[in-house]
C-alpha cells in the first residue's frame, strides 16, 4: 500500500533520517563487582550497558530507565534470586529477552524459569565470553522480531479503532461542524499530537469552521500563514517538516517560533478531486511517528472525506 502513495515518501525519508537506530539497551546483573565490570566491557561497544549489583537495584534502574532488550542476570545473589528477579520483569517488559548465569546445579529453578517463558537460555560459570556474545546476539535479534510484531499488531489495532472512531462521528452527531472536534480529538490522541485541527476548505482558502484538540493551552490559528498548509491544500499531497529546528526556512517563521512546534503535518482531505478540508497535526518535539505510521495518517484523511461529504449528500 505504501508504493501506493508516493507523496508520502519525502515525508518517510525525513523521519528515517531523525530515527536513526541506536544501541540497544541490556541490563547486566551480578553481586560480583568483577563479574559486573567484564559483563560491562565485554557488551558495551554494541549495548548501552545498565548495570545492577542485585534484584533489587536492577528493578529500581528498569523503573528508570524502562525496557532493555536483554537482560543477563547471576542466579545466586543476596535477598533474591535471578530467577526471583526476572519473573518480575516479565508482567512490564515481555518482549525483553533474558538470560542467566549460574555457577550452580540449580536445574529445578532454571528449568521452572525456562518452561515459564521466564528464562531465554541459561549460560554456567565460568562462561566462555565467545559463546556468550553469539547467545547475547541471538537475544537481542529475538526481542528486535518480537518488539516489531508488537509494536505491528498494536499499530494495527489504533488504526481500526480510530477509522472506526472517525466513522462512528456521523453517527453520534448532527451537523459536520459537530463532528470537527470529536474527529480533531480522536486524530491527536491516536497518534500523540499536542495540538490537531481540523479545519475546512474552500477552493484553496481554509475556512472558519474548524475544530481542534490540544493537550495544552489552546493557542492561536496560523494555519492561514504556513507555508506547509498552503501548500498542502494547493498540490493536495501531505506535506510536513518532522525537525522544524533543522528547517531554517520554517524555524525563522513567527508562528513556529512562538507556539514551540518542532514537527507538522499537513494533511489535505480530498473528496472528488478537490480539497474540503485540512488536518494539521502539530508536535512540540521532533516527530516520533514510524514511517509506516504515515500510511494510517493518509486513510484517516481519506475516512473523514466520507464523514464531511455525507453531511452533504456529496
Amino acid at each position: 500500500m505504501d508504493n501506493a502513495i508516493p507523496e508520502l515518501d519525502q515525508i518517510k525519508r525525513q523521519l528515517m533520517t531523525l530515527h536513526r537506530p541506536k544501541k540497544p539497551k541490556m541490563l547486566v546483573v551480578d553481586d560480583e563487582p568483577d563479574n559486573l565490570d567484564l559483563l560491562y566491557r565485554t557488551f558495551r561497544r554494541d549495548f548501552n550497558v545498565l548495570k545492577a549489583e542485585s534484584g533489587i537495584r536492577a528493578l529500581e534502574v528498569l523503573a528508570i530507565e524502562g525496557e532493555v532488550a536483554v537482560i543477563i542476570s547471576d542466579q545466586r545473589m543476596p535477598e533474591m534470586k535471578g530467577t526471583e528477579f526476572l519473573s518480575k520483569t516479565v508482567p512490564q517488559f515481555p518482549n525483553t529477552v533474558r538470560i542467566i548465569l549460574t555457577g550452580f546445579t540449580d536445574i529445578e529453578d532454571l528449568v521452572d524459569a525456562i518452561n515459564s517463558g521466564q528464562v531465554y537460555k541459561y549460560i554456567t560459570k565460568p562462561w566462555d565470553p565467545n559463546e556468550l556474545k553469539m547467545v547475547v546476539q541471538k537475544a537481542a535479534e529475538t526481542y528486535e522480531v518480537l518488539k516489531q510484531r508488537t509494536e505491528e499488531l498494536h499499530r494495527a489495532q489504533n488504526q481500526i479503532q480510530l477509522l472506526a472512531t472517525i466513522m462512528q462521528t456521523a453517527v453520534d452527531y448532527p451537523s459536520l461542524e459537530a463532528t470537527l472536534d470529536p474527529i480533531a480529538t480522536a486524530v491527536s490522541d491516536n497518534f500523540l499530537a499536542d495540538t490537531c485541527i481540523l479545519q475546512l476548505v474552500e477552493g484553496t482558502a481554509l475556512m472558519p469552521a474548524q475544530g481542534t484538540h490540544t493537550s495544552g493551552k489552546t493557542g492561536e490559528n496560523w494555519l492561514a500563514d504556513d507555508p506547509l498548509v498552503l501548500e498542502a491544500i494547493s498540490s493536495q499531497a501531505i506535506q510536513g517538516a518532522v525537525n522544524i529546528a533543522s528547517d531554517a526556512a520554517l524555524a525563522s517563521l513567527p508562528h513556529y517560533q512562538k507556539s514551540g512546534i518542532q514537527a507538522h503535518l499537513s494533511v489535505p482531505v480530498i473528496h472528488k478531486g478537490r480539497s474540503i478540508a485540512l488536518i494539521s497535526l502539530q508536535w512540540k518535539q521532533p516527530c516520533s511517528l514510524r514511517p509506516d505510521e504515515l500510511t494510517t495518517v493518509h486513510l484517516a484523511a481519506q475516512q473523514v472525506a466520507l464523514v464531511l461529504t455525507s453531511f452533504q449528500g456529496d
